[in-house]
């Protein structure tokens, strides 16, 4: 039998969206800052995913200027049977300023999971996390948070739904408020519609992004309800059981719901699905501090918990509680994929370069990355510098474990301090670290040094440069818990010498760094990157022979 080890994708894959597709399973992924934006999952047997395409590649949403953690947020996916399309509906959160969260949502859809898709349909600025509901008789419905910014108010608003044409690309009639969370946990969002036995099933995410949060639903004979709640009062999955009331916080990070006795936390935002073997499974996003911390660098992960249905009509998990699970039992009678490594190894050999490789705050396929100009290495056209939101020239690929090496070679012949390249950790435009190669006046050669940026403080790490006199470094960062320690060899027989040891790099998680106002940092994940800056002519550019990520 298979047993289904969580997370399933570890590394930043929050808000999962699941659905299945005759015997194909598939999962949509938030991306925030990162392009291509929301990412697709195929699995068929619940256990083993696989990044298989991407959505958002040719700019239809504009992420330059994004600040954490804004962004693309909770992508929907759904299976309109009728017409054989898949639909994909997500919010772009382009402020949070004033925690306004002025966000526009949209759909889209395809005839095939791979693409293309179609451009995106605007639905509405109401509030963010829409879902899309297709009913038995052909109509369909949007779920969606709206946000509630007035004072007096209890925040962070009502779950609304409304009926909406999808042909004609509108809202029918008007919204209707259905409720405001099934428990005393507060922050209620994410809505999705589900039908089953007569009921509709209203899940919501609950309790915030952090520690409190959890799955909870209510029930109702018509889709504008009224719902009625799950008769424990509490959530059907959680990573911390015991009661909180916090309503009225808009979001919180919670951290007195920290449960010591899990080694899963933040599990919550869920979404359901019924196998082809009868089963029932959610899909939910959770958390991995370091040990003897409550820093979650991975980000938030997708996980998947075995559910079951009541005698009365309610869901809850198999075992009967709701306690989320590091192990759970898979499906029956159902044969398990090959077990995917999790390690990125690419030596760019091919035109197309890993299909992991993700950008920020801007789009990846214009040119200025490629493997066509000289075959065999990734050519990286310095631009700004990784403060900036606008136009960073890296590449990067998600952190999904918590000791793992990460190396790369770099060739670069700069001729002004302001060009540099080389490869680093990289959690947004604020927090970072770089070790690289650049330009020194006073000797006029190459010299390697590394950078640092720490809640938008920028600091250089080493006083002596050290020199790479043919311009030619091979790179190493050894990652364990929150520490790094940065190598480097200037030729491929030489030993590895140590640049820096032990650096504290704890802070590249969601909760070490400085966000919006208001919220606890970010959420969204430590990644492993290489790139290039020339902030002087942009004339310069670096070429990698290699990129490897080796988990341990």
């Amino acid at each position: 039998m298979i047993t289904i080890t969580n997370p399933v994708i570890p590394g930043m894959a929050p808000d999962p969206s699941i659905i299945r597709v005759e015997d194909a399973y598939y999962i949509a992924t938030s991306t925030f800052h990162w392009n291509p934006g929301i990412q697709i999952y195929k699995s068929t047997d619940l256990a083993n995913w696989e990044l298989i395409s991407s959505v958002l590649h040719k700019d239809e949403v504009n992420l330059r200027g994004t600040n954490t953690p804004a962004g693309v947020w909770a992508p929907h996916l759904s299976y309109d049977a009728r017409s054989n399309k898949f639909w994909l509906a997500f919010s772009h959160m382009v402020n949070m300023a004033g925690r306004e969260f002025n966000s526009d949502s949209y759909a889209m859809w395809t005839e095939n999971i791979n693409g293309p898709w179609s451009e995106p349909i605007y639905i509405t600025s109401i509030g963010f996390d829409p879902a899309i509901f297709h009913d038995e008789d052909g109509k369909h419905y949007v779920s969606i948070l709206e946000w509630e910014t007035r004072q007096g108010y209890q925040a962070p608003g009502h779950i609304v739904i409304a009926e909406v044409d999808l042909q004609n690309r509108g809202i029918m009639g008007s919204w209707h408020r259905v409720t405001q969370g099934f428990t005393s946990r507060g922050c209620a969002e994410a809505p999705q519609i589900y039908k089953h036995n007569g009921y509709y099933y209203l899940i919501l995410a609950a309790g915030g992004t952090g520690y409190a949060h959890g799955v909870e639903i209510g029930r109702a004979t018509s889709i504008f309800g009224p719902y009625e709640p799950h008769p424990s009062g509490e959530p059907i999955i959680t990573s911390s059981p015991r009661h909180l009331f916090s309503l009225g916080d808009p979001d919180a990070g919670h951290f007195e719901m920290y449960n010591p006795h899990s080694f899963m936390q933040k599990a919550g935002h869920g979404s359901l699905i019924q196998t082809q073997t009868g089963e029932w499974y959610i899909a939910h996003l959770m958390s991995r501090p370091i040990e003897g911390t409550l820093y979650n660098p991975l980000g938030r992960e997708t996980s998947i918990q075995k559910m079951k249905w009541t005698k009365d009509g309610w869901l809850e998990m198999e075992d009967g509680s709701n306690l989320a699970k590091m192990e759970v039992e898979g499906m029956k009678g159902v044969k398990e994929s090959t077990r995917l490594s999790h390690d990125v190894r690419d030596d760019f050999n091919s035109d197309q370069y890993h299909i992991r490789f993700m950008t920020p705050y801007r789009n990846q396929h214009t040119g200025w990355v490629n493997t066509t100009e000289r075959p065999g290495f990734l050519r990286i056209h310095g631009e700004n510098s990784f403060f900036s939101q606008v136009n960073p020239a890296l590449m990067a690929t998600r952190a999904t474990s918590f000791h793992y090496q990460f190396q790369t070679k770099v060739e670069f012949h700069p001729d002004h301090y302001s060009e540099t390249a080389g490869m680093g950790l990289y959690y947004d435009s604020n927090n970072w670290i770089y070790v690289h190669l650049t330009h020194s006046e006073s000797t006029g050669g190459t010299v390697m040094n590394i950078l640092q940026a720490k809640l938008g403080e920028r600091m250089e790490v080493l006083h002596n440069p050290v020199p790479v006199p043919e311009g030619v470094a091979e790179l190493q960062l050894i990652y364990r818990s929150g520490l790094a320690d940065l190598s480097y060899r200037l030729t491929d027989t030489a030993d590895w010498q140590l640049l820096a040891e032990h650096m504290d790099v704890i802070y590249l998680s969601d909760e070490g760094v400085n966000g919006e106002p208001g919220e606890i940092g970010g959420f969204t994940g430590l990644f492993n990157f290489i790139g290039s800056v020339d902030s002087h002519q942009h004339d310069s550019f670096a070429d990698f022979d290699y990129y490897s990520v080796e988990n341990y």
